[in-house]
């Protein structure tokens, strides 16, 4: 597709992903979200997010991370297209005018009251030009233990070809599960809201199945009697629903 002057639509990809855990004690679930911050500190999600540019073709320009007191981190990646070059004055300057940003903000949460522990992980990824996030959704997905996902996908702006004529998108996508992997999609429940002519796309997926095994902290699920394993499994699957509905079951 040959365009007249730069590509200037923005690509904005939003991946939510929800992980819940049983943690009985007060104890436990401190120690989860002790576990959780040492899991996904601010040094592994940049990590992530490095790849994710490399996966993009986005040269990193800036990196702020933060990890936060008692609990979660941040990381931001300036990103830009192409390379970055010397200037003749001797200071450096992105040889482009398209600017894009990464952002990833962890949530461990719990409540006192419910042994039910939820962390939550925000992806944004925002780009301008050639440069798409979609490809990037397998690897995200595989590196968090995502139980609930949710995204987001939005095409803004538009750019012209050599003719004049005005272009709101530049691929072909009807549906955010079209970039995600087959064996993935096969694990999880999901429903599309689309909107084309906004060139506007929403995913959200829940797990189907629930070893309790995966889900209990610091215990063994054959030490539990099979009423207190159901319960606990009905529990969880209670808040996944709750998550992914975004309403409160009673």
């Amino acid at each position: 597709m040959k365009l007249y002057g730069f590509n200037n639509l923005t690509k904005s990809l939003s991946f939510n992903i929800y992980d819940v855990c049983y943690a009985k004690t007060e104890r436990e679930q401190r120690d989860y979200i002790k576990y959780i911050d040492e899991q996904y500190n601010s040094d592994r999600l940049t990590k992530i997010l490095y790849h994710v540019a490399e996966m993009i073709g986005a040269h990193v320009l800036h990196v702020a991370k933060q990890d936060y007191d008692p609990q979660g981190a941040s990381v931001t990646f300036l990103v830009a297209e192409g390379p970055m070059k010397p200037f003749p004055g001797g200071d450096t300057v992105v040889a482009h005018m398209d600017k894009s940003h990464i952002t990833v903000h962890t949530y461990p949460e719990y409540h006192p009251d419910n042994a039910i522990a939820t962390f939550r992980a925000d992806i944004d990824v925002a780009t301008c030009g050639e440069i798409t996030p979609l490809s990037t959704l397998d690897y995200l997905i595989g590196s968090f233990d995502s139980d609930i996902i949710t995204m987001d996908y939005r095409v803004r702006g538009f750019t012209r070809d050599l003719s004049g004529l005005k272009l709101f998108i530049d691929h072909n996508i009807t549906s955010i599960q079209d970039y995600i992997d087959g064996d993935t999609l096969n694990r999880y429940d999901a429903i599309d809201i689309n909107m084309y002519q906004a060139n506007l796309f929403h995913t959200k997926m829940m797990v189907k199945e629930v070893d309790l095994q995966d889900y209990l902290f610091n215990t063994d699920v054959y030490e539990l009697p099979p009423q207190v394993r159901l319960k606990i499994t009905s529990n969880l699957r209670r808040e996944m629903i709750e998550i992914f509905s975004g309403m409160n079951v009673y």
